[in-house]
């Protein structure tokens, strides 16, 4: 499995928890029915769903403040998922360079919603990544504290 293989199948099951509560491990084994996965490509996208879910209230707090005139209650649920995936990778996955994030989302956002969607998700992570990755730039030159009070 691709890692975008992976991402659409965290997408999926980040969409599901969102609409209907399931948990999470219910939620991915939804997503990978009829799927063959290795037990790195499940470790992998756990990671991602659990750890959305887990930094859920920063990364829709930190979503709300570069939407102009949108809230994470007015965009549409897939798209919203997609930014939630993405801004979990730009905030706690260091490995990842940012256009590849950035680029990932959009096609996630295209994939699954429309056109419109890849340029609305597009828009609002070219905000926001300054901000994130400046202040992981920060936090790897003190030692993982941030200097933001």
């Amino acid at each position: 499995m691709t890692r975008h293989e992976a991402r659409q199948c965290a997408v999926q099951a980040l969409y599901q928890i969102d609409l209907s509560g399931s948990p999470a491990l219910d939620a991915i084994s939804f997503a990978l029915e009829d799927k063959s996965v290795t037990d790195a490509d499940l470790a992998y996208i756990r990671t991602l769903v659990e750890g959305t879910r887990a930094q859920l209230v920063d990364i829709d707090e930190r979503l709300s403040q570069v939407m102009e005139r949108w809230s994470t209650e007015r965009v549409g649920r897939v798209e919203l998922n997609v930014l939630r995936l993405a801004m979990y990778e730009l905030m706690f996955d260091h490995s990842i360079p940012s256009a590849t994030i950035l680029d990932e989302a959009v096609r996630l956002a295209k994939g699954f919603a429309t056109e419109t969607s890849g340029k609305f998700v597009n828009g609002v992570l070219a905000k926001v990544l300054p901000t994130v990755r400046s202040v992981q730039a920060r936090e790897s030159e003190t030692g993982g504290k941030s200097t933001e009070s």
